[in-house]
Order: C-alpha cells, then structure tokens, then sequence
C-alpha cells in the first residue's frame, strides 16, 4: 500500500482534451463526481493520464513479471471476477493452488513422502510469506520457551543489512528486534560467521537472502546452515534458517542445481518465493513453504466455514483473486523444468552481453556477481565529474528506468546503478541499452561539471546543508543542480550575501 497524498493545491480539476466532445466542464480531482459522464469520457480521461507513466518493459529496476503469454493473458482475464477465497465455489482454482505448492516443495527439494502433501501456502506476493513465515518462528519460539518457563518477550531475528524493507516492516509490526549485521565496501551481503555470532537463546531464525536486492548475490545458505548447526549442539538451542527466496527461488535450481541452499539443509525450515518474479507471473502472487507440517503452529491457522464448507486458511489478507494463481499453475505446466531453465539460461547469457559491454566502456566497476540473480548491479569509477544518480536520469530520456541508490550500513558511500534481466529483455536490448548508456556518458562529458570545485567546494561547505542561492539552483553537500557558470555565480553572490552579514568592523 502506497500511502496516498494531494500532489497540487492549484489544480483541483482533471482535464482530458478528448473528453471535451462528452463533458463540457472539468472533473474534480480529489471528490467524486456529482454526475455521471460516458463510458468512453471516462477510459479517454485515465487512459491519456496513464501515458505519462514509464514503459514496464523497460522498467528495469522491477524483479516483478512485465509480459506473459497471450494464452496466459486470456486465462487471467477469464478468472479476474473469480475471488480465490471462495474455496468451496471455486474448488477447481484451490486444486490449482495446491498443484502449485507441491511442485515448488518438491522444486526446493522437501522431504515429502510419495503420498505425502506439502505444506504451504499462496500469497499476494513475498512479503505476505516473510509474515507469515515470521510469525511461524515467533510462535514456535514463544511456545517453546513458555514450556521451559523462560521470558519469551524479547524475540529477535538476525539478518544482512541488504534485506528487503517487508523484513523491517514485519520486525516493527510484530515486535521482533532486527538484528542486522552491517556490510562492507565490496561485500554486500550477509556475513555468515558474524551473523551466527549475532544469534542468542531469544533469536527465533536466522534470515539468509537468495538473491539480495542490491546485487543479486545468493548468501551462503550452507555457510548459515553448518554454523548454526555447531552453535545448536554446543548450546542446547535450535535456531533455524528461513530462505528469502524472492528473486533467486525459481532461477537457483535450474541454474545452479548442485547449490545447496534449500531443504537439503537440515537447519531451513521455510521458503518464501515470488511468483511474480522469476515465477514469470504477473504482480501479484508470492508462496511460502514449510519443511514440515510440525514447523508451522497449528494455532496459527484458522478454519472457516461460513462460506459453504470447512476451510484452513492462513494468511494475512482474506479476499484475493485467482487470476495469479492460474497463471502460476500455467507456467509451471507450460514450461516445465526444461522450459524454465532454458528462459533462466538466456537470462543469465543477456546479463553477461551487458556485463561486457559496460566493461568495455571503461568507465565502471561491476558490482554484482556472475552468480546469482541475473542482473547487472554498477557503479562509475570515477565521480570527479558525474555521478551515478545523473546517469539514470539521464537514461529517461531514452526511455530507460535504471534506478541508482546508495548500499545501506556499513557501505553507504558506495553508489551503484542496478539493470534487473527479465524473460523479455532480449539481448537486442541489452546491447541497445549499451549503446544508450555510452551515449548518456558522452553527454555528460559536454556539459559543465555539476560538482563543484575544490575553492567552490570549501566555500559552499559554509552555506547551510541545503541553501536556495538563487532561483532554480541549490547547493546540497557541496553539489549544485545547474549549469557551471550559473551555479558559480549564484554561489559567490550568496556567500558575499553571508560575508556582508558577517562582516565586524576594525582591523581583522
């Protein structure tokens, strides 16, 4: 959820060019409307807003699914009225979702018997599962620790600075400490050994991420799984392991089948996994599996029968719809284990077609690895003149969306551009993209540096952190947002403002 807030105070009104031949006076933006206008006015109305939006299959900084199939489109709109909660109406879809369930448990290599069902469940994406595998720990925890008369207050869980924000967001709502252990320049993901040290007696699991956000690098799952195991002994606890599969859940196993990061490990005890990512499904479908029924409380999961027979349910949100879960069921049985491996495979190829051919510019290191996510995670070697938050504004212009952002604790200061490979990012386009970001930095080389110069530097140092120094222009952290000339000269009028304000009379 995205909280909403008034963009103008000016503008109240909505305004469609087509929509005159249908309304004669505007819409109010932010009320409903008191009259109902044509069918046509209104899809003309939000259909010309929404050209403003960026392209998604060029939205390079979404993990999340941005083309399917034709077939799948009309199996998604056929079941886009069919609301997955309503089990008893709809058993074919709840069918559906359990097929998918097994075939991910038995993809993650869980110990099931012939006969044997898998547990686990459908969500609305991967941070639904982390809450849900979250709160499985809490209370398998609390549980314990009631039973040996132990305080069960302070529960804690331990993982990389590079998490995910729902693993922040589940920390803060369900009053769990986040224990995070911080990065460094040139390691971006969790450290196993200090992440084991982390652990104490209130630690209800530890959380290893299968394809960080910030680099696609896999954390060392066995790593995690035999320390953990040592500690356990020596201790007497019985800490686990979840597995943030999200990014890394459905490439890990046809790219890297000998990894062992899953069920194999004894310690793993969950799995959440996006649908919607690598799952090539449209937003909006997430799963998480247990190793055993035993790893999830039975008093967590609740049964309803108001809706025309008994029904398990556990989740956090109730009404949902079954499109994504068809559409996840139709990958699975299209593709197959040949089918997702050749689509991982071509991925993981257009990464390297990209990877190479920023190298070749010269002008940037890679940061992320040649295993794990296929994306291509960057940073400019040198920041004399440009910077990477430059870059990918720049890339707009050709219609590009690369994001760039900071890394988080210890390794702020390190920036870095990130382009995630889906299915559809053909190598055409990898190239492409190439030749745009070569031409974005030939741009940059033309224009007057927007960093400032050394004596500039020292004298902005003495302006306040963010100072308007004239229209147009501000002066952050000693970067200004205009032109050489300009910049200078807004700079120098500002600071003989403040050496005026200053100014004592005598002798200095």
């Amino acid at each position: 959820m995205v909280l909403s807030k008034a963009v103008s105070d000016t503008d109240m009104s909505v305004h469609s060019t087509f929509a005159s031949r249908y309304v004669r006076s505007s819409l109010p933006r932010y009320r409903m409307p008191e009259n109902s206008i044509p069918k046509e006015a209104a899809y003309q109305i939000i259909n010309d807003e929404l050209m403003l939006d960026g392209n998604p299959r060029l939205n390079l900084a979404s993990f999340v699914t941005t083309w399917m199939e034709p077939e799948c489109d009309k199996l998604i709109m056929a079941s886009i009225n069919k609301n997955y909660v309503d089990m008893d109406e709809y058993p074919v879809t709840t069918e559906l979702q359990n097929r998918c369930v097994n075939m991910i448990a038995h993809l993650f290599h869980a110990p099931l018997g012939e006969s044997e069902t898998a547990v686990g469940v459908g969500t609305v994406g991967s941070s639904e599962a982390i809450m849900l595998a979250g709160l499985a720990f809490k209370r398998r925890w609390q549980n314990k620790r009631k039973a040996e008369g132990k305080p069960f207050d302070k529960p804690n869980i331990i993982t990389g600075a590079n998490v995910q924000v729902c693993w922040e967001k589940f920390a803060r709502y369900f009053e769990v400490e986040l224990k995070e252990v911080k990065l460094r320049e040139g390691y971006y993901v969790m450290d196993p050994d200090q992440a084991v040290e982390m652990v104490d007696e209130n630690t209800i699991c530890v959380a290893a991420i299968l394809g960080s956000t910030l680099n696609g690098e896999f954390e060392d799952v066995k790593r995690i799984n035999d320390l953990l195991d040592k500690k356990n002994k020596e201790t007497g606890w019985d800490t686990p392991i979840h597995v943030d599969a999200a990014s890394g859940g459905f490439i890990a196993p046809f790219l890297y089948p000998e990894l062992e990061w899953d069920f194999r490990l004894p310690w793993v005890k969950s799995i959440n996994v996006s649908g919607h990512k690598y799952g090539l499904v449209y937003a909006g479908i997430g799963w998480c599996i247990w190793r055993n029924a035993e790893d999830l409380p039975d008093e967590l999961i609740f049964h309803i029968n108001y809706l025309g027979a008994d029904q398990p349910t556990f989740t956090l949100n109730f009404s949902k719809g079954s499109s994504q879960v068809i559409a996840q069921y139709y990958q699975l049985i299209r593709h197959g284990f040949e089918g997702y491996r050749n689509i991982m495979e071509n991925c993981q190829e257009n990464a390297m077609v990209l990877k190479e051919g920023l190298e070749k510019t010269g002008r940037f290191n890679i940061v992320s690895k040649d295993e794990g996510v296929p994306l291509v995670a960057f940073s400019l070697k040198d920041h004399s003149r440009h910077d990477e938050f430059e870059i990918s504004d720049m890339l707009r212009r050709f219609g590009w969306i690369v994001p760039a952002y900071t890394m988080p604790a210890d390794a702020q200061h390190v920036t870095v551009l990130r382009v995630v490979i889906r299915e559809e990012f053909s190598r055409t386009l990898a190239e492409r993209l190439v030749l745009d970001i070569d031409k974005v930095m030939y741009q940059l080389d033309a224009l007057p540096s927007n960093k400032l110069t050394p004596p500039a530097a020292a004298a902005a140092a003495l302006l306040p952190a963010a100072t308007l120094v004239e229209k147009d222009v501000v002066v952050e952290n000693g970067v200004a947002k205009k032109s050489e000339l300009e910049m200078q000269k807004s700079v120098t009028e500002a600071l003989k403002k403040l050496a005026l304000a200053n100014k004592t009379n005598g002798v200095c």
